[in-house]
């Protein structure tokens, strides 16, 4: 059902200005497919932040970046349809949204471990589920699919999900 890869990158210079509105007369909701070829887009969407290749911090510590995203989601909050869950950009995304995480570098190990609150994480989560359903609807999907990609986001972030029980 996923179709073609679809990278958008943003500039520092539009972060900074947290300027996301060439994106939104692409994709704004209202602008999106319907049917079939949005089905094609789901898990299709890759966002990436160009301008601070050089900085050593993760982009979720950025303060420039943290403010763009959760700009950028209160515009557009579709992320849990669209993103590309093959990828760890999402969980990036979603860091730089939440109030609180604790970042851990160990010497020695080029990875940081992040902890978040998991309440809070699941509070996002289930405010989004609401945009991600809409787009599924939308995009005329079965229930099975819909079930299925909520799967796939709670599995994304390492949470459990009790699957709703056939009717």
């Amino acid at each position: 059902m996923q179709g073609d890869a679809i990278v958008y990158e943003f500039s520092r210079a539009k972060v900074e200005r947290v300027d996301f509105s060439a994106f939104l007369e692409q994709f704004a909701f209202e602008r999106l497919p319907t049917g079939r070829r949005l089905r094609t887009m789901m898990n299709s969407m890759i966002f990436c932040i160009h301008g601070w290749d050089d900085d050593p911090r993760e982009i979720h510590c950025i303060p420039e970046i943290r403010t763009f995203y959760r700009a950028f989601h209160d515009a557009w909050p579709y992320w849990l349809y669209f993103c590309n869950l093959d990828v760890d950009i999402l969980r990036a995304m979603v860091l730089c949204c939440l109030r609180s995480f604790t970042a851990l570098a160990e010497d020695g190990n080029p990875n940081v471990k992040v902890e978040y609150d998991p309440l809070e994480l699941l509070d996002f989560l289930k405010r989004d589920f609401v945009h991600m359903n809409a787009v599924c609807e939308r995009a005329g999907m079965f229930d099975r699919y819909v079930e299925a990609r909520t799967n796939a986001v709670f599995e994304f972030f390492g949470l459990l999900h009790a699957p709703s029980s056939p009717t």
